[in-house]
């Protein structure tokens, strides 16, 4: 019996540039209940303006060869700007059309030949409806971590496989041409040499990537020799800048088919590989070509024929991007776009707008520096005053008045400077206390920083003051006027200006002034971080080394200024000498630090139970925990090993998780201490056994021959920024190369808790309900524990993480290799969401990383591990768009705070800040940005 007849085709109507006809093709057959089977489109198109395409459904076979001309019709279209008509409907042989619906279906289409643009559209919806439910009948399931090879090239054509970043046409090739000459002012022929094209076309540093296309290039015109002329650069040129995708692809499979024979052999994908690695800076995929070789050619040689050809190599490039944090509305990222975008106004109101923003998001600071400022005037124009109104106004004017009102200030400062480098008190009242409200304790180092700089003012103030101003007074006074200055300086006028100078008022003051220059010089950032180069021996005056030790001089400064004050030439009443009513209370809270951190340091010795050095010069040291130490993820501890230096303590961010039965730091070697440090600990490591990450590797194993490492010493915890991550929503940690430490912690503590949820969830589906309190969980926005009191206090509130890890070594990812596995493994909610930059490769599109983006996807979809960073996170190349990252987030977490959490170096810091600060304005979503000490 037979089963009824099935017509399908597609029209695809769109903005079309001029009028051309489509061809549609449609195959139909008796066929069973099943349906149809497969699909296949074709694009036939030439270029311009017109072609024809053909859409074939493809069935079962049909039942003799002699029917099968018979079961095509061929429907022909003309489409215009704004109409379609029906040109003509026939059989596939050119017949008439003989089946009774295909003739009503073409007498309809014929009488509906130009319905205007309306009507085109109207039909496009109908059919495309109909294409749909066609494709969800044929669609077969792919199989799992298989490539997906049916998207058309045309929806997923690379975003350039670009050579030269920046092409911007003639303007492009004005410079190129520029280039060109100044490389060829010297040479004889005036050619331009191998060695120098990648300099000349904007490949500087891919030296060896440029000379590979070059010969590429050469071998496509058949030019021999190693120079080329501006003619031939500028034909290069034009290849290289071609934005044709397919242009591009051939120039790709050029560099690679080196002996030209349009095949790509194993050795030769072999090649290309080593060369993609070299010039991105991948040494591992370096060391593992030849497996990456054998893996591409699986991949696209599955017949074994021992070569793979151009098309093979079109289905790998064009694999459509991963597409990660989906779920966000085109339509609500456009208008977030249109409402971030800066708009014209008067400067005068956006001016204020500016200094609106600028306090609602800094108003901690403004008001305690405003408190500050207003302490320093008010001392300085109350002790101006006092001494305008006394007899030595009237000898030394107002240079007198100005040098008591500055060291006023100067005593407040030498008293307040000491306060934020008191790190246990200002721990106990971040944690204790609600004062970190208004109080920006994260910003204490800076804080330091900006009182050192009022004391440098304060210091030239009050010493030109007394020295170019006061002492040419007195020595030039008249008699009746020095009269009035003998209660102060004797009955006999002094005659040198060395009398005052080499006095103990003088000799301390100058001593002070040549140490703060000293210390305040070392601890510049030129020194501190040695960037400078001095000669020998002065080397020894850059570096950490150096800033600790001068920084160690102001006992003696505060010693001489105690002194200084209790000595003074105007004031002899004990009172009034209130310098040290200044300093008592400062000097003695930061003595009882020092003593509680020697203290606490000795009694809590800790035992190395690990140790590691890690690609990118990295020292992972793990530590016993001492018993009853308690830390939060972000804080730090400080370090003492007397096998480098018995006095130096050096802080360092926590990398273990509060749960954990271990202490452990990541150590990178930055300076001369820490250089020492991983010395000392590398002559007692060996190679790591197979299976064990590392470049060395030591461990404590109970009951066998255990490495005898040297002593070790903390001191902590300390109160950090990042320590506050539980208090938000939503949190974006940031961690540049090293700086990742405390993030790496606070990423373990959410897994931690993770774990918590899972264990809780299982015991209660036992019915286990006697067991301990249930730890936080993810989904309500507000989390609480009991504490022993019966009180509730706010615990643990995060529900989504965001860590973004820039580096710019493939090495660093060692570091943390087990920390992001185990996220991968552990977080089955979707809580945390990771991402790995590597810097060191070229953007995404660029040709020189494209063969890795190739081997990143193959090996990812059969492995499960990312070739970049050898963790199941997939790593992205070259530096995030920041704006990009905080634009997902306010989508995906509207009327949402999220804490932004940064440690790294500083360049990216202002660019983190200001778009939080822009999203926060213009967005329902808010972001509070915290900075690391770095």
């Amino acid at each position: 019996m037979q089963q009824k007849r099935h017509q399908n085709f597609i029209m695809c109507i769109n903005s079309v540039p001029s009028s051309y006809s489509q061809i549609i093709t449609t195959k139909s057959h008796m066929k069973n209940k099943e349906g149809i089977h497969h699909r296949h489109y074709s694009d036939d198109a030439g270029g311009g303006g017109g072609g024809k395409k053909s859409a074939r459904f493809t069935l079962p076979d049909v039942d003799s060869p002699a029917s099968a001309a018979e079961d095509y019709v061929e429907i022909t279209l003309d489409l215009h700007e704004d109409s379609v008509a029906v040109h003509s409907v026939t059989a596939a042989g050119g017949g008439a059309v003989e089946d009774p619906e295909l003739k009503i279906l073409a007498k309809g289409l014929e009488k509906k030949s130009s319905f205007g643009s309306t009507a085109a559209r109207s039909a496009s919806t109908r059919i495309r409806q109909e294409l749909k439910r066609l494709a969800s009948l044929t669609r077969h399931p792919q199989p799992v971590k298989r490539l997906d090879r049916t998207k058309s090239a045309a929806a997923q054509a690379l975003k350039g496989l670009k050579f030269i970043s920046k092409a911007d046409g003639g303007a492009a090739w004005s410079a190129v041409e520029k280039r060109f000459h100044e490389l060829t002012s010297t040479a004889a022929n005036g050619m331009l040499p191998r060695s120098l094209f990648g300099e000349c076309i904007g490949m500087k540093g891919s030296k060896e990537f440029a000379g590979e296309l070059f010969d590429a290039l050469s071998r496509r015109r058949n030019i021999s020799g190693d120079s080329i002329t501006r003619e031939q650069l500028k034909d290069f040129w034009d290849q290289i800048a071609d934005q044709s995708f397919d242009s591009r692809l051939k120039t790709f499979f050029d560099m690679v088919d080196k002996d030209a024979d349009g095949r790509i052999t194993e050795d030769e994908v072999r090649e290309i590989i080593t060369l993609s690695a070299s010039a991105n800076r991948l040494s591992n995929i370096q060391k593992q070509a030849d497996e990456y070789a054998r893996l591409i050619m699986e991949e696209l040689d599955p017949a074994n024929l021992g070569y793979i050809m151009i098309e093979n190599l079109e289905t790998l490039l064009l694999q459509g991007p991963v597409q990660t944090g989906g779920g966000e509305s085109r339509n609500l990222s456009k208008m977030l776009s249109e409402k971030l975008r800066p708009t014209e106004e008067h400067a005068l109101r956006r001016l204020y707008s500016d200094a609106g923003y600028f306090v609602a998001d800094n108003w901690r600071r403004v008001w305690v520096m405003a408190l500050w400022i207003g302490a320093m005037a008010a001392l300085f124009a109350y002790k101006y005053a006092q001494y305008r109104n006394k007899a030595a106004f009237e000898v030394m004017g107002h240079c007198v008045c100005a040098a008591k009102g500055a060291a006023e200030t100067l005593k407040l400062n030498m008293a307040l400077i000491l306060l934020p480098m008191c790190r246990n008190t200002i721990t106990w009242l971040r944690n204790r206390t609600r004062l970190g409200i208004v109080v920006p304790f994260d910003d204490n180092i800076n804080f330091h920083k900006v009182i050192a700089v009022a004391i440098g003012i304060g210091v030239g103030i009050h010493g030109i003051s007394h020295l170019s101003c006061d002492f040419p007074r007195l020595l030039h006074a008249s008699s009746g006027e020095y009269k009035k200055m003998e209660q102060y300086f004797g009955n006999d006028q002094p005659k040198s200006y060395w009398h005052y100078v080499k006095g103990f008022e003088g000799v301390t003051g100058i001593v002070m002034v040549v140490l703060m220059g000293i210390a305040f010089t070392l601890a510049s950032p030129m020194f501190r971080r040695n960037k400078v180069h001095l000669p020998r021996p002065l080397d020894k005056l850059a570096g950490f080394n150096a800033f600790w030790y001068s920084h160690h001089l102001f006992i003696v400064v505060y010693t001489l200024l105690i002194l200084h004050g209790i000595h003074l030439y105007l004031t002899h009443k004990w009172y009034n000498k209130t310098t040290w009513m200044y300093l008592a209370i400062p000097i003695s809270i930061y003595a009882a630090e020092r003593l509680i951190r020697a203290f606490r340091s000795s009694i809590k010795p800790v035992k190395i139970l690990k140790v590691a050095v890690y690609p990118g010069n990295v020292l992972s040291l793990h530590m016993s925990k001492p018993q009853g130490f308690k830390y939060k993820s972000g804080q730090y501890i400080f370090v003492n090993c007397a096998a480098v230096s018995p006095f130096e303590w050096h802080p360092f961010s926590i990398t273990s998780a509060p749960r954990e039965d271990y202490l452990s730091v990541h150590i990178r070697t930055l300076g001369d201490w820490t250089r020492q440090l991983k010395t000392v600990f590398s002559e007692v490591c060996q190679p790591p056994p197979t299976g064990k990450s590392g470049l060395l590797r030591a461990d404590f194993l109970q009951g066998e021959n255990n490495p005898n490492f040297p002593r070790v010493l903390i001191d902590g915890p300390y109160g950090a920024p990042t320590q506050d991550y539980k208090d938000y929503d939503v949190v974006l940690l940031v961690g540049l190369g090293i700086g990742a430490t405390p993030m790496i912690s606070v990423v373990k503590d959410i897994v931690n808790n993770i774990k918590a949820i899972d264990e809780e969830e299982n015991a209660m589906e036992e019915g286990s309900g006697g067991g301990p309190e249930p730890a936080p969980t993810f989904s309500s926005p507000m989390h609480r524990r009991k504490t022993g009191s019966g009180s509730e206090k706010h615990d643990f509130k995060t529900r989504r993480a965001y860590f973004y890890w820039v580096t710019r070594e493939q090495g660093s990812f060692d570091w943390f290799k087990g920390v992001m596995n185990e996220v991968a493994e552990m977080d089955h909610k979707g809580v945390i969401e990771m991402h790995n930059y590597c810097t060191s490769v070229y953007e995404e599109g660029d040709a020189r990383s494209a063969l890795i983006a190739m081997l990143q996807s193959i090996n990812h979809a059969k492995n499960g591990v990312d070739i970049v960073s050898g963790t199941r996170v997939k790593s992205h190349f070259a530096k995030p768009n920041w704006r990009t990252v905080y634009k997902r987030i306010a989508l995906n977490h509207p009327n949402s705070r999220v804490g932004v959490f940064y440690c790294g170096a500083p360049p990216p810091v202002a660019e983190l800040r200001n778009l939080a600060c822009d999203f926060s304005h213009k967005t329902s979503t808010k972001f509070e940005f915290h900075k690391e000490n770095f």
